[in-house]
């Protein structure tokens, strides 16, 4: 039950009970997410339980559901959106109301819990490959986010990519970029702990950010600045040097969430109208592009078993989150309630 980063409580609840068209799931493991640890998202609707990269067996089925059966192995989208409204007609399904309305019950982080009839009618439910272990089906749901964002990105094959944060989310850009044959990949963050992971999962460059980024990127780019900048953190100075990052035609993709009510005031003549940038986000992913995360990680073409640094039980939460919310020396922390 989380009330704040810091007080984070394992309490006692009845077993969900579910309905005609329902699943309940043991819960085998569930990622802690960065945006967990966003205090500022949930303040008004604490305490609850959270967690929404989940894994685990079906352990009950509701008497309508004919697709699976108890005992299979699954992970699930929290959110699912209704496919027939405007916005997913329009190709921005993670805008739909629904999806927006739509969670589990009552989060990852407990023993078990309920999967609405409306995330199994609507897709929102995968069967794990025998060779995909719960932990890493984790990844299944955050790399659906990243595919979805270069996706909307409209990079183009062999242009240069910088990524500024490399906490789980800019780790897993680097690899999809590695893996769809982007031009040059360049990391930056102020950690060296995940600098060095940068490197190991395929970043040709890594920077401080506390460094002249631009400069860098331009000595490493035969003087060119990057074509696709993508801010996998919302602290004020990282957007402001991605602003001063991008090449002229390139694109910004805002993939984090920042501090609450962060504003910015750009120059639209100086910086728009003469250079053509774009800035673009990304929110969530579509049940479509879980499936194909799913087949990433099960071809192996993105590494996820080597990011997980920390299993813990639901009795070690309160470390998962203190590890997550410091971003030193951990990438991939994994909550396992069945311990």
């Amino acid at each position: 039950m989380y009330y704040s980063n810091n007080d984070v409580r394992v309490e006692e609840k009845p077993k969900p009970k579910i309905g005609p068209g329902e699943l309940l799931v043991k819960v085998n493991s569930s990622g802690i997410c960065g945006t967990d640890v966003v205090e500022w998202y949930r303040r008004n609707r604490v305490p609850l339980v959270l967690g929404h990269e989940i894994a685990g067996e079906i352990a009950e089925i509701g008497g309508i559901v004919k697709k699976y059966k108890i005992g299979d192995r699954i992970s699930a989208s929290h959110h699912v959106p209704c496919n027939a409204c405007h916005y997913c007609l329009a190709g921005h399904h993670t805008v739909c109301d629904t999806l927006r309305k739509t969670s589990f019950d009552p989060g990852g982080f407990s023993e078990f819990l309920r999967i609405p009839a409306i995330n199994v009618e609507k897709g929102g439910v995968y069967l794990l490959p025998e060779d995909v272990s719960f932990e890493e089906a984790t990844f299944i749901e955050p790399l659906a986010c990243v595919l979805r964002s270069q996706k909307r990105s409209g990079y183009k094959k062999g242009q240069t990519v910088l990524i500024i944060g490399s906490g789980i989310s800019g780790l897993l850009h680097i690899q999809l970029a590695k893996a769809r044959s982007f031009g040059k990949i360049i990391a930056t963050d102020i950690n060296d702990y995940r600098l060095k992971m940068a490197s190991q999962f395929g970043a040709d460059l890594t920077i401080n950010a506390k460094e002249n980024i631009s400069e860098k990127v331009k000595k490493f780019n035969d003087n060119a600045l990057a074509d696709l900048v993508i801010l996998c953190t919302g602290a004020k100075p990282a957007i402001e040097q991605a602003l001063k990052s991008v090449d002229r035609g390139g694109t910004i993709l805002f993939f984090a969430s920042t501090k609450e009510g962060l504003t910015f005031l750009l120059s639209v003549n100086e910086f728009f109208w003469k250079n053509e940038v774009t800035l673009t986000s990304s929110y969530a992913a579509n049940p479509q592009e879980h499936l194909d995360a799913l087949e990433l990680i099960r071809d192996k073409k993105v590494n996820v078993k080597s990011m997980i640094t920390h299993c813990l039980g639901l009795n070690e939460i309160q470390k998962g989150f203190k590890l997550v919310s410091e971003a030193k020396e951990s990438i991939k922390v994994i909550i396992e309630p069945q311990r």
